[in-house]
């Protein structure tokens, strides 16, 4: 299953959910995994955990210099960076009129310009080496609305409209950037809606909610050369939701 063998593969927000998940199966396809997180003690623990071609860095997506310290960190060990997944994220339950100007401000510094300042830092990295894949993580909230949460909404909006917009803008590259839209997943991120496990399955035609390994089978194709002439496009993994 070395479908990314030896490749070097960022991923944010890789302590838990969607993340931990990509973090493993890359590792399962062959590739060498750098995760970043903001929680230090539960992303160096994932590391660990998942042996000894798994690194964690500490990252604040929002932040420019950040993401320069990233890089540089990866760049002078493997000298080059073939795989950056954009998956840190944060999600806020709140009409339009109950969005304070801080929660917009703190969703659009972590998911809107998070994945914008990822695609800046990398792309100079993967056209010196004319190829890569980006993978930015959007929502079933970035193909319809969201009147329980708009603000998350706008977000992945505009991941979506960014995606398309890069991999015109890097096609001649050789680096192609796809977007994923996860439906309703049993991560963290669904203890912020007030409904039951149960009320969830049952709002999803299959009859679940899909679990972040299911989302990550879907990252690993992108990633790999399977996907070499998908660049572009939305690719959801929601059981049929808005089909």
């Amino acid at each position: 299953m070395n479908k990314i063998n030896d490749k070097i593969a960022l991923i944010t927000g890789g302590a838990r959910g969607i993340g931990a998940a990509t973090a493993k199966l890359f590792l399962e396809a062959g590739a060498i995994v750098i995760i970043t997180d903001n929680d230090e003690q539960l992303g160096s623990k994932i590391a660990s955990e998942l042996g000894e071609r798994c690194y964690f860095l500490p990252h604040d997506v929002s932040n420019e210099q950040s993401w320069t310290a990233v890089v540089s960190q990866i760049i002078q060990i493997y000298n080059r960076i073939d795989i950056l997944v954009n998956n840190a994220g944060i999600f806020r339950v709140s009409g339009i009129l109950d969005t304070s100007l801080s929660d917009w401000d703190l969703l659009v510094a972590v998911n809107q310009t998070g994945t914008f300042l990822g695609i800046k830092s990398i792309v100079p990295v993967m056209k010196n080496q004319k190829s890569g894949s980006i993978i930015n993580l959007s929502s079933i909230a970035g193909i319809s609305g969201n009147s329980r949460a708009p603000a998350y909404a706008a977000t992945k909006w505009a991941v979506r409209g960014l995606t398309k917009s890069a991999a015109l803008e890097f096609a001649e590259f050789g680096i192609r950037v796809n977007s994923v839209h996860p439906g309703l997943i049993k991560t963290r991120m669904m203890d912020e809606i007030d409904q039951s496990s149960e009320e969830l399955d049952a709002r999803v035609p299959i009859g679940r909610q899909g679990n972040p390994n299911e989302v990550a089978k879907m990252i690993l194709f992108l990633a790999s050369d399977d996907a070499s002439h998908c660049s572009g496009h939305e690719f959801v993994v929601d059981g049929a939701l808005k089909a």
